[in-house]
C-alpha cells in the first residue's frame, strides 16, 4: 500500500504527554537522534499548495477566512481551468517543488462534473512527474478510488486538534467524519497528509491528544502538517496570540520521535517566523516546506527568501 508506514508500536496518551513534556533541549537532541536515523539530514522537500476553489465553504472552522459562516475579504471564485492549474505546477516545479497541493473549499466531493474536472487536474500534473496531493473535504471511499486511478499520491485531511476540543472549533462535521475519510483514503492506497493547528485555544493536554491519535494511526501518515494560526479578519480567532516558537518546536520533536519516517511539514504560520527560529524547526525535525506566497488564502514566505535560507544552512530538496 504505497509503502505505508505499519505501526508497530500503540503508544498510551502516558507516553506521549511524558515524551512532549520532556525538557526541550533533552527533547529536541532526542528528535535529532531519531531523525538521522530515519531521514537524511538537511533534506527538506518544497511543496507548492495550489487553492484551486477559493471560499464559500459551508463549514464553520473557526480558523478559516473561506467559511460562508464569516465576512472575511477573501474572494470567492470558482474552480479553475485545467490550463491555470497546469501553469502554477510548471512554475512550482520551476521553483524548486516536487510535490504540488490543490485545495477546494468544500465541505465534501461531489460525485459531479467539478470532481471530473479536478480529475483532469490530477492526471495533468502527474505527467509532469510531480508528486500530487489534494484536499478537497471529505470524500467516500469510490471517490478515493476514483483519485488514485487519477494518479494521487496523497490525500490532506488534518484532524486539526484533539477530539475533546474540536466541537469548539467546529460543528458542521464531527471527528469521525474527519477520521472516516482518512480510513477511506487508506483503502484506496492512496498516502495520507494529516496533521493540526497550534493557537486555536487549545490546552497542551489537547496537543498531546492530537499527537497520539496521529501516532496511533494504523499505518501512520506519510505526512504530518504542523500549522500554526494565522489569525484573520472575520473569523472568531481573529484575535489570537501568536504561537510561541518554543511551542512549535515541542510539537514537531514530539511527532518526530512519535512519527520517525513522516515528512512533518513546517505549514501555515511560518511568514511569522525568523530564518533562525526556522532553522530551529529544521533540527528539531521538520523536512518539508511550502513555497509559494500564499497557502491557500493566508500569507506565506517569498520564494527568493527560502532559496536564500536553503543556501545559508545549506539544505537540499
Amino acid at each position: 500500500m504505497n509503502n505505508a508506514v505499519v505501526n508497530e508500536k500503540l503508544y498510551t496518551i502516558e507516553d506521549v504527554s511524558n515524551l512532549y513534556n520532556t525538557p526541550l533541549f533533552e527533547l529536541i537532541y532526542k528528535s535529532m537522534g531519531v531523525h538521522s536515523k530515519f531521514n537524511t539530514v538537511g533534506e527538506v522537500q518544497k511543496c507548492t499548495l495550489l487553492s484551486i476553489k477559493t471560499g464559500n465553504c459551508s463549514e464553520n472552522c473557526s480558523y478559516c477566512p473561506q467559511s460562508a459562516h464569516y465576512e472575511t475579504k477573501v474572494e470567492n471564485t470558482d474552480l479553475l481551468e485545467l490550463n491555470e492549474v497546469i501553469d502554477a505546477a510548471k512554475n512550482a516545479k520551476s521553483n524548486g517543488s516536487t510535490r504540488f497541493c490543490m485545495g477546494a473549499a468544500w465541505r465534501q466531493v461531489n460525485d459531479n462534473n467539478d470532481f471530473n474536472r479536478v480529475l483532469d487536474m490530477v492526471k495533468a500534473v502527474g505527467s509532469l512527474d510531480m508528486e500530487v496531493c489534494c484536499t478537497l473535504g471529505m470524500l467516500s471511499e469510490n471517490q478515493a478510488h476514483k483519485l488514485k486511478e487519477a494518479g494521487l499520491t496523497a490525500y490532506n485531511h488534518n484532524l486539526d486538534t484533539s477530539e475533546s476540543f474540536y466541537e469548539s472549533i467546529i460543528t458542521t462535521r464531527t471527528y469521525k467524519d474527519r477520521l472516516d475519510t482518512i480510513n477511506n483514503v487508506r483503502k484506496a492506497g492512496i498516502t495520507v497528509c494529516c496533521g493540526g493547528i497550534l493557537g486555536l485555544g487549545e490546552s497542551h493536554t489537547d496537543r498531546i491528544e492530537l499527537l497520539h491519535t496521529l501516532a496511533n494511526l494504523d499505518p501512520q501518515p506519510e505526512s504530518v502538517p504542523i500549522n500554526a494560526l494565522v489569525p484573520v479578519e472575520g473569523t472568531p480567532l481573529a484575535n489570537n496570540s501568536k504561537v510561541n516558537i518554543f511551542d512549535m518546536l515541542r510539537m514537531i520533536a514530539t511527532a518526530r520521535i512519535l512519527m520517525p519516517k513522516a515528512k512533518v511539514r513546517l505549514s501555515a504560520g511560518r511568514s511569522f517566523m525568523s530564518p533562525a527560529e526556522q532553522a530551529l524547526c529544521f533540527l528539531a525535525g521538520a523536512n518539508s516546506i511550502f513555497l509559494g506566497d500564499k497557502l491557500l488564502t493566508t500569507p506565506n514566505v517569498e520564494t527568493d527568501l527560502d532559496h536564500e535560507l536553503f543556501a545559508v544552512l545549506g539544505l537540499t530538496s
